[in-house]
């Protein structure tokens, strides 16, 4: 890929659009296309259409998405089928369309069966029942998938998809009622500590297993398959790659290290009347790392990093 290769960052403000914008620049890609939600809607295909023909990008990553945690999906499971279905199906037609050399589609570990055998290997996609708290989200993101599989299948489109696990850092959502777990911890306790408050009541069980991937980590992986050369990337295999860090915890040990980084010294209240979701995701991740990669960023030294983000959002005067 070269370096002046005009590159499309679709959702580059959140936070894995911004990490991805990051590490990019970081190895002197500048020649890199954004716009807002206001500049461009990419739920209208008329606007994606206008927008590919005048500015014709090379390369694609479509970070851009309606995401969120399990109430979120939960609650808006219609919100989360349309928006991310429009999104991906209007901008993996025009990258067709107009000839783009690869596209990289983001997805989530969701996608896998509710009840997978683990570690979760690619190939498990499509052999047993979703989660059903967050099913219209992860049978969107499949869509995307074998979108992005039979443009290549048709049209010999060089379209890949990556599947993180929960991502977390800069430029997290923090909304207590539409985050992912972590974020939300972080502004639980922190909120807690700032009031002095004896406990900090937690959805779930805390059983539940789950693996945390830094977002810089999880950018530096994207970057590395953009740079492969087509017969590393597309083969007999669908082109999807799972990005996991290597470890995971259970959501009681989480909500612990997120304790111990903030300071707050009260105790923990489990409502084990919430649901708790898939009891594990873990991911096997020996295709990406086969290519050289690895995580950086433990994770009691993302969680720091990750609480700094917060508080400079705080300070910005965010949250109120």
């Amino acid at each position: 890929m070269n370096k002046n290769a005009r590159i499309y960052v679709a959702g580059h403000r959140g936070l894995v659009g911004s990490a991805i914008l990051r590490v990019l620049r970081k190895y002197g890609y500048d020649n890199i296309i954004v716009r807002t939600h206001k500049e461009l809607d990419l739920c209208n295909a008329v606007a994606v259409a206008d927008f590919f023909n005048a500015e014709r990008p090379e390369y694609l990553i479509l970070a851009a998405a309606k995401v969120g945690g399990i109430h979120a999906n939960n609650t808006y499971p219609a919100d989360f089928i349309y928006e991310n279905l429009a999104i991906q199906t209007n901008v993996i037609h025009q990258a067709w369309k107009t000839g783009l050399k690869r596209l990289m589609f983001l997805g989530s570990s969701c996608i896998y069966p509710r009840d997978c055998p683990q570690p979760i290997k690619e190939e498990y996609l499509l052999t047993g029942p979703l989660e059903k708290t967050n099913d219209a989200y992860a049978i969107a993101k499949i869509a995307g998938i074998k979108m992005c599989e039979s443009y290549n299948r048709q049209y010999d489109t060089k379209f890949l998809c990556v599947m993180p696990n929960n991502l977390y850092g800069p430029n997290d959502n923090y909304d207590l009622q539409n985050s992912h777990v972590l974020p939300a911890l972080i502004r639980k306790f922190h909120e807690a500590k700032t009031a002095s408050a004896s406990f900090v009541e937690i959805w779930g069980s805390g059983k539940p297993k789950r693996e945390f991937v830094y977002g810089d980590d999880m950018a530096e992986a994207c970057l590395l398959l953009l740079k492969q050369p087509d017969d590393m990337i597309f083969n007999d295999i669908p082109p999807i790659f799972n990005i996991g860090s290597g470890s995971d915890s259970t959501i009681k040990e989480l909500a612990e290290l997120v304790r111990d980084a903030i300071g707050y010294r009260g105790k923990l209240k489990w409502n084990t009347d919430k649901p708790d979701g898939t009891p594990r995701k873990f991911l096997d991740n020996s295709r990406i790392t086969a290519l050289g990669w690895k995580p950086c960023v433990a994770l009691k030294d993302g969680i720091k990093l990750a609480y700094e983000d917060f508080l400079s959002q705080v300070e910005s005067g965010k949250f109120k």
